[in-house]
C-alpha cells in the first residue's frame, strides 16, 4: 500500500494548509503511475498531484476539505 500525501508547499511553515480542490479519479478506480489524480489549492496556487505508482485509488479526504501539508489524502492498494 502506498500513501499519497498532500504536497509539501512550504518547508518554512510545517503547519501550512491547503484545500483539496478536485479529484480527477474516483474512489476504487485503477490509476497508472504519473496519472493526474487530484489538484490542490494553496495560497492562490493550484498544484497537481500525480499518482506515485499504479494501483487502486482509495480516497481519504473529500473535495473542499482543508488539509495540512504532508497529511495522507489517498492511498493506493
Amino acid at each position: 500500500m502506498t500513501e499519497i500525501p498532500f504536497p509539501v508547499v512550504s518547508a518554512k511553515e510545517p503547519e501550512a494548509e491547503g484545500v483539496l480542490a478536485t479529484w480527477f479519479a474516483e474512489d476504487g478506480q485503477r490509476v497508472s503511475s504519473g496519472e493526474l489524480i487530484a489538484e490542490v489549492a494553496v495560497d492562490k496556487v493550484d498544484v497537481e498531484v500525480p499518482a506515485p505508482a499504479s494501483g487502486v485509488l482509495r480516497l481519504l479526504v473529500a473535495e473542499g476539505d482543508v488539509v495540512k501539508q504532508g497529511t495522507p489524502i489517498a492511498r493506493l492498494e
